[in-house]
């Protein structure tokens, strides 16, 4: 239901107050939506709209009240609710909480009481939070639940919701009327948002009143790339002349339908996968599903696997229906022998790319080699930009969680 007068001047004075310290937090806040809700306990949002309620708002202080807007306003702006995939709800929205609480803090606003918060965590993209949360024996702390699948029960409806700024209406069609409106929305709901970042972005830039947070960097490869895994960085090594494309529409390539579509010369891929003590049987069997997957990403493909702690195994010869060897190692981490190997490889001479999976803790050679490098990390592993050369990219995945939510 829409605010009423006291209330609506009360969000507005804090908005009001945003403004003065941060053009970046403001514009965005100006995208949102406000409406007042009795069915939730204190804040939510469904993506489009922020829903307050009036009694828990007026119990705040004015700079938990700011506070509060702008942990639901980065919620909608950080696209929370269409990244979160298959992922177990509860879960990705306590590690969605931390990121944005530590965010709000940092840059010295106040939140209300009970707000989660870790400090490690904080640092890292929602994704990569959720990943280790899951990781852990015990289910973290209980969330907000202030990322809702729809609206509550006296809240309009924000599906088909194209406008910007506050209080705009709706554009007057009802949720699942016409076929795929549902990817239309989110699609609509995703346009929004990232529109709204850059416009906050010009607007810190332009007015000198703020900047990007560090903290809204780290999301925005989640935001800008919702669709996208890890393999779809291959193509910018593995795609290097116009022909490889011929008729490919890179629209598809979050849908994955490019693959027949590709063809030229045979491309090279040099493998490694970390097997040192600190990389557990989990992380192991995914960097195996991922090696499957790169065997079956390209059609013309040629690839060596290695294993590596701190001495090497291999290389192991593929092709897209070997059976893939069992991992040896178990010891310490050292990245050299890899590079060693590869120095004067014969694949070295065509197109080939360096892909080690890895936690990123190891000694690292002196020299970058010849071709590109591709470090794929695990979540929790080294800070990307310690990386000494390459792309490093954060594997993640949108499986649920083995937790079991019980009544």
């Amino acid at each position: 239901m829409k605010l009423d007068e006291e209330l609506q001047q009360k969000v507005s004075a804090s908005i009001l107050r945003v403004t003065e310290r941060s053009a970046f937090f403001a514009t965005l806040a100006l995208y949102a939506r406000f409406e007042a809700s009795q069915h939730i306990p204190s804040a939510a949002t469904d993506g489009w709209t922020i829903f307050i309620n009036p009694e828990f708002w007026n119990k705040l202080t004015a700079a938990e009240q700011d506070g509060l807007l702008l942990h639901e306003v980065l919620h909608a702006a950080l696209l929370h609710s269409t990244r979160r995939a298959g992922r177990h709800p509860q879960v990705w929205n306590a590690a969605a909480d931390i990121v944005i609480n530590g965010m709000i803090l940092q840059e010295g606003y106040q939140l209300p009481q009970g707000g989660l918060r870790d400090k490690i965590l904080e640092r890292l993209g929602t994704e990569e939070a959720y990943e280790i949360l899951i990781k852990k024996a015990q289910p973290p702390p209980p969330p907000m639940d202030d990322l809702l699948d729809a609206s509550p029960e006296d809240g309009t409806s924000s599906q088909g919701q194209t406008g910007e700024g506050q209080g705009q209406e709706d554009a007057g069609q009802e949720p699942g009327a016409g076929e795929g409106e549902g990817k239309e929305t989110k699609e609509a709901l995703e346009g929004h948002w990232r529109n709204a970042l850059e416009q906050a972005q010009m607007a810190a830039r332009t007015l000198a009143a703020g900047k990007m947070p560090a903290g809204i960097q780290r999301e925005m490869p989640g935001v800008i790339a919702v669709q996208l895994d890890w393999r779809t960085y291959l193509w910018r090594y593995l795609t290097q002349t116009p022909t490889d494309f011929q008729d490919f529409d890179r629209r598809f390539v979050g849908q994955r339908m490019y693959l027949d579509t590709l063809a030229g010369e045979s491309v090279q891929v040099l493998v490694c996968v970390d097997t040192s003590g600190s990389v557990d049987k989990a992380e192991m069997q995914t960097f195996i599903g991922e090696v499957r997957g790169i065997l079956r990403s390209y059609p013309h493909l040629r690839c060596e696997l290695y294993y590596a702690d701190a001495a090497l195994h291999g290389p192991y010869p593929l092709k897209s229906d070997s059976v893939i060897p069992p991992p040896q190692g178990g010891g310490g981490t050292d990245f050299r022998p890899f590079f060693d190997q590869i120095a004067s490889h014969p694949f070295l001479w065509g197109k080939t790319v360096a892909i080690y999976l890895t936690d990123g803790h190891g000694r690292f050679p002196q020299q970058a080699p010849k071709c590109p490098v591709l470090w794929v990390v695990t979540p929790g592993g080294l800070d990307l930009a310690r990386f000494p050369f390459g792309e490093a990219i954060r594997l993640l995945r949108s499986q649920p969680t083995p937790f079991v939510v019980t009544q």
